[in-house]
């Protein structure tokens, strides 16, 4: 009895310390609700991860895909925008009449000087003869001794209805005023230079720009002393280097001018005249910047068609589709852009691109044949202008089009707008199935402690069972 009295005393030990003992370092139950599993024998954080494993694979899954379509279609889309847009830029160039009305000027002789053109010009040949350069007006004071002084008073230098005034004072040399004129802020266009000769230093005035009308005068004023009044006279007469204009002429026309750069005797073309002597100039179309254009554009297509195969395309080895194969823009886009450059122009004496020498390969790229359009440009340039910059021109139809694809309201712009709204709903969903796993994984971990707690009150239970009644066993045995 004294040995169930034990016992029983165990037991009480045990039932007493059911709710408080679990965490005890002495109870059965010690580091049940840290170590889940020590209970029950399971791996219970192996089941709860393969539970909500389960329980998120199917919507992960299902938002992974989505996601992966989306940013392929997207992708996509911006790959064809980009070779839209190239081909836009090429027919910009072949929409602008400034690429068509583009010149040429040369000289028979290159040293007479050089030339430049407006798209005002017009093709010709002409006889050009040079007389003479315009020059700059230059005058030279009397020779004086370093550092002398010239004498007090105002000088006044004049160009055309400008003037500036400069104030001398008794101590100032010929250097000091060759300053003052340089730096006035009133300065109607002329430079002075000291020249140290061998008879002294003179100041030398020179019109910063050619031509009679840019020719100075130099005066003194009134109550100047008598050195500056003669430094005023020597400067105002003039001498063997006076201002001259440009003269030439162009088939037999008198044409001056005040610069050496002589634009507007002849539209648009400037000559910048470097010598005298006769020479032919022949103005003629630069036909370099339309076919430059032409074979662009040719070049902007095929790659244009090359990635649209790439986006529309499947490999039967693979098996596997362009990410717009059957998209209904890129369709569009196909449809619009063949349908432009299979038509004609109407009222155009070319009338179509093959007419030009720009065709279809079996491949659909463009090829293009530069003697077609060189004896075309030759022939009819305005024909060919109009075929492309013209209000029905090739340019100007398929450029508006494209528009629509591709402008900031465009459908591209309007497509990549809407896919980035769906994978930005994607990523939120994915964020709010992790926070739905989050919890189904803690309300699992709950559920397996309890049990665990359970288990091992039901183990203890048993143990306390099995040693009563071993004790009792026991006890018997030993009264016999």
């Amino acid at each position: 009895m004294t040995s169930i009295s034990g016992v029983g005393t165990t037991t009480t030990g045990t039932g007493s310390g059911t709710g408080s003992g679990l965490s005890s370092t002495n109870s059965p139950g010690s580091g049940l609700l840290s170590s889940a599993g020590i209970g029950s024998g399971l791996d219970v954080n192996a089941i709860i991860t393969a539970l909500v494993n389960a329980k998120q694979a199917g919507p992960s899954q299902q938002i992974s895909n989505q996601t992966t379509q989306l940013q392929a279609q997207e992708a996509g889309l911006t790959a064809l925008g980009s070779a839209l847009s190239s081909l836009q830029t090429t027919l910009g160039k072949l929409g602008s009449s400034l690429t068509f009305n583009s010149y040429t000027a040369t000289l028979g002789d290159s040293t007479l000087g050089t030339t430049s053109t407006l798209p005002n010009a017009q093709p010709g040949t002409y006889s050009l003869t040079v007389n003479h350069l315009a020059t700059a007006q230059k005058r030279a004071s009397a020779a004086y001794a370093s550092g002398s002084a010239v004498g007090a008073g105002t000088l006044t230098v004049g160009v055309g209805s400008q003037s500036m005034n400069i104030n001398v004072s008794a101590t100032d040399s010929i250097s000091s005023i060759a300053t003052a004129i340089n730096q006035a802020s009133g300065n109607p266009g002329v430079q002075a230079t000291v020249v140290n000769g061998t008879n002294g230093a003179q100041l030398l005035l020179t019109s910063t720009k050619t031509g009679v009308a840019n020719g100075f005068s130099v005066s003194a004023g009134s109550g100047s002393s008598a050195g500056l009044s003669a430094l005023a006279t020597t400067l105002d007469t003039a001498g063997s280097n006076e201002a001259s204009d440009a003269s030439l002429s162009i088939d037999g026309i008198a044409v001056t001018s005040a610069s050496n750069s002589v634009s507007g005797a002849l539209n648009g073309v400037t000559l910048n005249l470097a010598a005298t002597g006769s020479t032919t100039l022949t103005v003629s179309q630069d036909t370099s910047a339309v076919t430059g254009a032409v074979s662009d554009f040719v070049n902007a297509y095929n790659s244009y068609i090359s990635t649209v195969g790439t986006l529309s395309g499947y490999d039967p080895n693979s098996k596997q589709g362009g990410v717009l194969l059957g998209d209904t823009t890129l369709m569009s886009v196909q449809r619009q852009v063949n349908s432009v450059l299979s038509g004609s122009v109407a009222g155009n004496s070319i009338g179509s691109l093959a007419a030009l020498g720009i065709t279809r390969n079996a491949d659909g790229t463009l090829s293009s044949d530069s003697g077609k359009l060189s004896s075309a440009l030759q022939g009819n340039p305005a024909a060919v202008q109009d075929l492309f910059a013209g209000t029905n021109g090739y340019a100007t139809r398929l450029n508006s089009m494209l528009d629509g694809f591709t402008s900031s309201n465009g459908i591209l712009a309007t497509r990549t707008a809407s896919i980035q709204n769906q994978l930005s709903n994607l990523s939120q969903e994915s964020t709010a199935l992790t926070a739905r796993m989050n919890v189904y994984a803690t309300q699992l971990r709950q559920q397996y402690t309890a049990l665990d707690t359970l288990m091992s009150s039901l183990n203890n239970t048993s143990s306390y069972l099995t040693s009563s009644l071993q004790a009792m066993l026991n006890s018997n045995s030993s009264n016999k």
